[in-house]
């Protein structure tokens, strides 16, 4: 029966009908739960009718719908999840021991590369040696240990800032996707994170402009000169996040953002070992 809903314009009917068949409801205990008609349920589920966001957020309060079952049905109909519908992820918890382990074990296993996880605004969670081994040797450690946000690192003097390869097109793209996603989440964190980043002296006055010509890049490259030699290194980012279609707008993700010289005979290993300490280095 569900699977007879076919059409795109069907996404949330086929939600509902797979939640109302879930709890074995009739349309009519339905549309008691919900407060409205089961003529209106029938229109739902046959796609001639469209729900109001109260009317989704009555179905997710009737069936006592976690966040991802929330943010499904959300989108499914159109809508964003909303803030209150959205928990706070603290990989610090208590709860999360299993995957703080799990990410330090990752980490771990990627030294001497250098790599940093960070959440979905790419506030750092933790890094390995690698990371602070390869940037202290041309970062001062008070900027590698207090620097909080993995894009800031990248947009900052102080930071990686000035090794950016094609340092302009790549800022723009990366303030771009920001962008976006504050239009998608109107979140105040978003905005203030945009209007920080853009701010930077190093930003081209032009970046909106610039980046609507340029395709997103799954990854960018940065030149550090070490011991003499200048040496370029690929960022190339991996995500560890929740299943489902609504992971790009409400999911919890994590990010393994890692650099990778190009030089496979570069001995990073040198710059990696057991003395190095940092606030976010769990091993």
């Amino acid at each position: 029966m569900i699977s007879d809903l076919t059409s795109d314009n069907l996404k949330f009917a086929r939600f509902l009908l797979f939640w109302r068949s879930l709890f074995k409801l009739s349309q009519e205990q339905m549309a008691d739960r919900i407060n409205c008609s089961a003529r209106h349920v029938s229109r739902l589920e046959n796609g001639l009718s469209h729900p109001s966001q109260s009317l989704v957020n009555a179905i997710i309060d009737a069936f006592s719908l976690g966040q991802r079952d929330s943010s499904h049905l959300m989108i499914a109909a159109g809508f964003l999840p909303t803030e209150e519908r959205t928990s706070v992820f603290d990989i610090h918890a208590p709860e999360m021991n299993w995957l703080r382990k799990s990410m330090t074990l990752s980490l771990k296993a990627l030294d001497p590369y250098p790599s940093v996880l960070t959440d979905d605004i790419n506030d750092i969670l933790m890094v390995n040696r690698g990371w602070v081994g390869l940037f202290s040797q041309i970062i001062s450690a008070s900027v590698i240990e207090n620097t909080s946000n993995l894009t800031e690192f990248l947009f900052s003097r102080e930071g990686a800032g000035s090794y950016i390869s094609g340092r302009e097109n790549t800022l723009s793209v990366i303030l771009m996707s920001l962008e976006q996603r504050s239009l998608y989440t109107n979140e105040h964190r978003d905005i203030r994170l945009r209007d920080k980043l853009a701010a930077h002296k190093i930003v081209p006055p032009d970046w909106r402009e610039r980046a609507s010509r340029l395709e997103p890049m799954p990854s960018f490259k940065i030149q550090l000169s070490l011991e003499g030699e200048l040496r370029k290194f690929i960022n190339v980012t991996s995500s560890v996040s929740t299943l489902g279609p609504a992971v790009q707008l409400s999911g919890k993700s994590l990010n393994l953002s890692t650099f990778y010289p190009e030089e496979d005979e570069m001995a990073l290993s040198n710059f990696c070992n057991s003395s190095l300490s940092h606030p976010l280095l769990y091993y």
